[in-house]
């Protein structure tokens, strides 16, 4: 569990995952360049404390890095990541232990987020698109016998594969890139929707703009670099698994795509009204239904019995919300890794 100034809410997640391990598990937490008392509480649960202060190399991936290098002098036969803000649901951590052991494969669980205690429209439409990309998504290529991406916690990894990867680095999606890695180097990551572990939307805006930021960011520098490096591994090994990764990271994030149809449709429309051709409005029609029926579709069968209907009448303000994001991205596009401030986490119900 790599932690930097997690004081305020890693005891009920310590809390929640030692009850889940046997006498042969270790609970490892990096305390990684820490300036508050998370080492010490972690301690007081009885967990393994190991802190790390570098402040060049500042990130999630050093910090995984460093628990890695940790454990290689008494090495586990599985390896489980979890964020040390993510509640872990009973029996997560036994079952994509097992189906990492079962498979030799990288194994990630269902990781989907909570809305905050005092939520905005917004946040009912953040929590939609997370279960999309999420859920949705990954069970549809498990459906088909395909790889999914890595999440960033609930991560089961078998040893002989994580100790060769290569963590250090301070990519602000680190785990995306290292799924992709795998996956290049012939092992690739599994779903295991059985299991769960569950973030927490932030409170604060600020905090909600700078987690969204690193994720929407990181996930079109990760399009942009390494769809194409996908697509060439998938022809040079005469692999489907490949493709179907790159075409999975070729859909940009729910919300830049409804923007993208949307400026499409426009200019669609100025283009029958001008009389140049009513085939693009025609097309785009088609898709934007074929888009609505999806996401309804998705909301329906995942997202009906925790999000109410009202949460589609967000998308709008959801939308216009994000438009700085986007814009930013190409005018300064975020590299390096900031830590997103947290709310306090409340230990799950007994």
């Amino acid at each position: 569990m790599p932690a930097h100034n997690e004081a305020l809410g890693i005891r009920p997640v310590l809390e929640a995952i030692l009850p889940q391990l046997s006498d042969l598990d270790r609970l490892v937490v990096v305390a990684d360049n820490c300036t508050d008392e998370t080492a010490t509480i972690a301690r007081s649960t009885g967990a393994i404390v190991t802190e790390r202060q570098d402040s060049v190399r500042r990130g999630k991936g050093y910090a995984l890095d460093y628990g890695v290098r940790f454990l290689a002098a008494d090495p586990p036969d599985v390896v489980v990541i979890v964020d040390a803000d993510c509640l872990v649901e009973q029996g997560t951590l036994d079952r994509v232990a097992r189906k990492a052991v079962t498979t030799g494969r990288p194994i990630q669980s269902l990781y989907l987020m909570e809305q905050p205690a005092n939520p905005q429209p917004k946040d009912a439409v953040s929590a939609l698109a997370f279960m999309v990309k999420n859920l949705v998504r990954p069970r549809g290529l498990e459906y088909l016998g395909m790889p999914c991406p890595l999440t960033g916690t609930g991560m089961a990894f078998p040893w002989a594969i994580l100790q060769k990867a290569s963590l250090a680095s301070g990519n602000i999606v680190e785990d995306m890139q290292l799924g992709i890695d795998l996956a290049i180097a012939g092992t690739p990551p599994a779903f295991c929707s059985e299991s769960k572990v569950i973030g927490l939307l932030p409170q604060q805006e600020q905090a909600a703009k700078s987690q969204r930021t690193r994720w929407e960011h990181g996930h079109l520098q990760t399009l942009l670099t390494q769809v194409p490096k996908l697509l060439k591994a998938s022809i040079q090994q005469r692999r489907l698994d490949l493709l179907a990764i790159a075409l999975d990271f070729s859909i940009p994030p729910l919300s830049l795509l409804v923007m993208i149809w949307l400026t499409m449709m426009g200019l669609a429309i100025t283009a029958r009204f001008l009389e140049v051709s009513a085939l693009p409005m025609l097309i785009f029609t088609g898709e934007g239904i074929l888009m609505a029926i999806a996401i309804l579709s998705a909301w329906a069968k995942f997202g009906r019995a925790e999000l109410p209907a009202k949460t589609l009448l967000a998308i709008p303000f959801y939308l216009l919300w994000k438009i700085p994001l986007y814009l930013a991205f190409i005018v300064k596009p975020q590299t390096k890794w900031v830590r997103t401030e947290r709310d306090a986490v409340n230990a799950p119900p007994s």
